[in-house]
């Protein structure tokens, strides 16, 4: 979710929205160039102790929480420092500088560094924010984009990275990867979610895979990512439709919801063929960023009228698209932020089933700080639902079904699920 949540947001408002001030310091546009190897010397340790102080003073100063959740700050940070001065590297550092920020336990509230897909990802969705203050210094242009192969992942125990989604239509998508999925090595270095791809933009790169306790060797060729592009691009190639029990099952998945863009296009494919057309809808919701406002649920509003807007050209498109027939949504773990907000108010208002497991808990407001040669999103605001807060706690599903990690061909439980309910509607 972004920065506030109110039931007329204005457009400045709603972009500050997501899941989740200016900062003096800003990353050098040369920054993304730089090598693994060039990791420890890529800042002088005085740039990296000026990169703890800006992060903890930003805290001090911006967390939604004035009291800081009961912390002595200033305690906090003496203890952290010696670790912020012995860090070696820009990783070392945002390790110690993430396990200072772990101790307020809120959401929305992390350093991220550019060897990690979410610093892009989370650049391009507050990029608005962000151009007012220095984008164009980490990224000259004001382009922002990333070497991968378009998965969202996770780091298990050993340090290896969890495929958690496969975005639709991208290398991973077409070379077979698959959720749960754990990516050991990329040419036989350790894979690194970013650094294994750069410079090896459309040349193909051997992924060594595990996959339900199997090994596996797997080639994709990565691309050029812009994050937005790529959630809006995944989340139209994932609308299709499902046919069991003589029924047309709809499906679309929603990626990231960081911008009315977003919702508009949902319309646009449930008024198109083949959605249409379809006798009930699956809404995936699972995994990805949130940033969605509670009015996205009027798509489900059988009450109010759609309009069909025609030009003197016979040009037509339909406005305030309303989808009438049964409809389920799928949440996990990794549904966040305002995703959340979403499968409250579709659970508790009997839209429709809400199939899978409790959400993340992830509710608080954000904004995101360009700092040092990372990114800091950081809860400047805290949310309420209907008077209760979500933030710890998540919206539990009206049917739990849990993900099937061990399945060697990574079936999806509770997709599966959502069909056998509207199928029997």
């Amino acid at each position: 979710m972004k920065e506030a949540i109110n039931s007329a947001p204005s457009r400045r408002h709603f972009l500050r929205l997501t899941s989740m001030a200016a900062a003096s310091a800003l990353a050098p546009a040369w920054a993304e160039q730089l090598e693994p190897a060039d990791s420890a010397t890529s800042q002088p340790v005085s740039a990296r102790l000026a990169t703890f102080e800006e992060v903890w003073r930003t805290v001090r100063d911006r967390f939604y929480d004035p009291h800081l959740h009961g912390l002595d700050w200033s305690a906090v940070r003496e203890r952290y420092l010696p670790d912020a001065t012995r860090a070696s590297s820009e990783e070392a550092l945002a390790s110690v500088t993430n396990s200072m920020l772990s101790e307020l336990h809120a959401s929305h509230t992390r350093y991220y560094t550019r060897y990690e897909p979410e610093y892009y990802q989370l650049s391009d969705i507050f990029a608005g924010a962000l151009r007012r203050r220095g984008l164009e210094r980490a990224f000259p242009g004001g382009r922002i984009s990333y070497p991968g192969i378009g998965i969202l992942s996770r780091l298990d125990m050993q340090g290896h990275s969890v495929i958690t989604g496969v975005i639709e239509r991208t290398p991973a998508q077409q070379a077979g990867l698959l959720a749960g999925d754990v990516i050991a090595l990329a040419d036989g270095a350790p894979f690194q979610p970013v650094q294994s791809f750069r410079d090896k933009i459309g040349k193909e790169v051997v992924l060594s895979v595990r996959r339900a306790g199997a090994f596996m060797q797997i080639s994709a060729t990565p691309v050029d990512i812009e994050p937005n592009k790529m959630f809006l691009d995944g989340l139209r190639a994932s609308a299709r439709i499902i046919r069991a029990n003589g029924r047309s099952i709809g499906y679309v998945h929603v990626w990231c919801y960081a911008g009315s863009v977003y919702q508009r296009t949902l319309e646009h494919l449930l008024s198109q063929s083949p959605l249409n057309e379809a006798d009930a809808l699956i809404w995936d919701l699972r995994d990805g960023w949130g940033g969605a406002i509670p009015e996205y649920l009027d798509l489900f509003n059988t009450r109010a009228p759609t309009m069909q807007i025609t030009d003197r050209n016979g040009t037509s498109e339909l406005r305030n698209v309303k989808w009438r027939k049964p409809v389920a949504m799928l949440v996990n773990g990794g549904t966040r932020s305002g995703k959340e907000i979403l499968a409250y108010g579709f659970k508790k208002y009997r839209l429709g089933e809400v199939i899978g497991t409790r959400t993340e808990g992830a509710v608080l407001a954000a904004t995101a700080f360009l700092i040092g040669g990372g990114l800091l999103l950081l809860a400047v605001e805290d949310v309420h639902v209907d008077g209760e807060r979500l933030e710890g706690v998540g919206v539990a599903p009206t049917i739990e079904v849990q993900a099937d990690p061990d399945s060697m061909d990574r079936s999806d439980p509770q997709l599966n699920r959502a069909i056998a309910v509207l199928s029997e509607v």
